[in-house]
């Protein structure tokens, strides 16, 4: 198997990563389709070289395309969400920590941008303008890194 760049640093940053098989461009397309939103460059290119990245303690540091679009439809239609939260119609979350707080791509007035979004208060923060710099967080900074 060919190692693509996404899973070249990936394995370098972190070598107990788990990398799944790739998504196929069907499967990207889909995520667009169903999510009515176009992935971020990077997203699609990470995901066309594994189809989720895990760490050794199975935290779901990038979701597979299939969780995007179950996570972000079901997240956009629970009508306890649609009552306590502000839209998330825009957004495209990702991943996720192992104490609770989901990581969501944003456009912002720069271009797209990283935010955490904390499920208690609703507050939602840029952490990092890159996938590289999150990965790089989530691997070598630990868990509470975006803190």
């Amino acid at each position: 198997m060919i190692v693509g760049v996404w899973r070249e640093l990936i394995l370098e940053m972190y070598p107990e990563a788990d990398l799944s098989d790739p998504a196929d461009e069907v499967t990207l397309a889909e995520v667009e389709k169903h999510l009515m939103l176009p992935l971020p460059f990077e997203l699609a290119s990470l995901l066309r070289e594994t189809d989720g990245v895990t760490n050794e303690y199975g935290d779901a540091v990038v979701w597979s395309a299939r969780r995007l679009v179950e996570d972000n439809l079901a997240m956009r239609q629970e009508p306890d969400y649609l009552e306590l939260y502000a839209p998330f119609d825009e957004m495209i979350f990702f991943g996720d920590s192992d104490m609770g707080p989901q990581f969501a791509y944003v456009h912002t007035d720069y271009g797209p941008g990283i935010v955490v979004w904390d499920h208690e208060s609703d507050r939602r923060r840029l952490v990092v303008v890159s996938l590289r710099d999150y990965l790089a967080r989530c691997f070598i900074q630990g868990n509470a890194w975006f803190r």
